[in-house]
């Protein structure tokens, strides 16, 4: 079965396609058939395409709006000259699994895609205003340009932390702004913690139910998990995605009345204050540099930047926080896995990170961490770590592909 998969953001769409089946599935031989990504919609849009064996194109073209995108993708993967395997025309595409940032709390599991559906992803916009209207976009697009004929699922990132107890999820505000709003922590990124998760089991050969570890996705948007007996327990993110460990633009943790104490120095709006907290802090506000952490580290090295290092140190130290609270939390765990753009590529970060963790158990093997960048996957803890230390890059794509064979042939979700 091939799986077109849609991340759609407000003026981008990111996309996968992928050859899998539940045979493939079983064998850990699924395929990536193509990929490709479309940023700046609504101008003269960028694109990255690449096809399987081939290398990356890239050109700009203006495209108008997601409707015209999307098509532009579709005439690509069938056009003559790119030669994508296994297709010919958009016939030989037998399915789309789409991202869907926020379910709150009634879509909880990956669903095929119907009317009844989208007004529930609707009724979350109020949660996630500035994701979940671009992902519709994104599902109407497909489903006027595929029509009634091809099946269409949407993969959440919230469902994974529907599993979350109550004194995970509340908040310790007055419990009628739960019951009225549902005001709670929802969790994001629920996609890349569960892959994760379930890689790990694969790789040390462990039950679902036996799986107690700490996942931390880390790139321009981050989060940690804590995952017991294979399900979330707790997480960083909250209501929004702006909760918990410092990102590329985004503030996480911080004291709430210091917007109210802005708003009366600084005069600043509510939509202002938004701003500053979801695109002006994080890495680059402290660094007042940028918000990628490879110009961070090269700032640091070679030019000794004070804030660079400073952004850099409050970077790790957030994430050193939710480990040692993550452990508490479980009472112990099996292992702390990174993933994401940093997480997977960055051994500099990895390292600062779990020093001075030895107490807890925590220990890198520094030939081994060194080692681990470009997509490789392995285990750097050192020799006698208690808790075990992996790199796993996290692949949310094949999930949502895996997701939506399990959709249309009607199979229950396995992990």
């Amino acid at each position: 079965m091939n799986v077109l998969v849609l991340n759609c953001g407000s003026s981008s769409i990111k996309f996968q396609l992928i050859a899998t089946d539940l045979e493939a599935i079983e064998r850990d031989a699924d395929r990536e058939l193509a990929r490709g990504v479309i940023e700046r919609i609504g101008s003269q849009s960028l694109l990255t395409l690449r096809v399987e064996g081939k290398p990356a194109r890239h050109l700009a073209t203006p495209l108008r709006d997601h409707r015209q995108a999307l098509d532009y993708i579709l005439r690509w993967l069938v056009a003559a000259e790119t030669a994508v395997p296994g297709l010919s025309s958009l016939a030989d595409v037998h399915a789309v699994g789409h991202r869907v940032v926020h379910g709150g709390e009634k879509l909880t599991l990956s669903t095929l895609i119907d009317d009844a559906v989208l007004e529930q992803i609707e009724e979350c916009i109020d949660l996630a205003p500035l994701h979940n209207p671009a992902n519709l976009r994104g599902i109407e697009a497909a489903r006027e340009i595929f029509g009634p004929g091809i099946p269409q699922a949407v993969v959440f990132d919230t469902s994974f932390h529907s599993t979350m107890p109550p004194e995970s999820f509340l908040y310790a505000i007055p419990y009628q702004l739960y019951v009225r709003h549902r005001v709670r922590r929802y969790g994001f990124h629920g996609t890349s913690h569960r892959y994760v998760a379930y890689r790990y089991r694969q790789l040390i050969g462990r039950a679902h139910e036996d799986t107690n570890i700490v996942t931390l996705h880390l790139g321009n948007g981050c989060s940690a998990c804590a995952i017991r007996r294979g399900e979330s327990l707790e997480t960083s993110m909250g209501l929004t995605p702006a909760e918990g460990l410092v990102m590329g633009t985004r503030s996480g943790d911080l004291d709430p009345l210091i917007l109210d104490f802005l708003h009366h120095k600084e005069g600043m709006s509510f939509d202002e204050l938004d701003t500053l907290l979801n695109k002006r802090s994080g890495l680059l506000g402290i660094s007042g540099l940028t918000n990628d952490m490879r110009d961070l580290l090269a700032e640091e090295r070679e030019n000794q930047d004070r804030r660079a290092r400073l952004a850099i140190d409050i970077f790790c130290l957030r994430v050193k926080k939710y480990i040692g609270a993550y452990l508490a939390r479980m009472n112990g765990a099996d292992a702390i896995v990174f993933a994401g753009g940093i997480g997977e590529n960055s051994p500099e970060i990895r390292r600062r990170i779990c020093a001075d963790l030895d107490f807890l158990g925590i220990a890198l093997d520094p030939a081994r961490n060194e080692a681990i960048t470009d997509g490789k996957e392995g285990d750097i803890g050192a020799e006698g770590s208690r808790v075990r230390v992996f790199v796993i890059p996290t692949n949310e794509e094949l999930l949502i592909a895996r997701d939506t064979v399990r959709c249309v042939l009607g199979v229950p979700r396995q992990w």
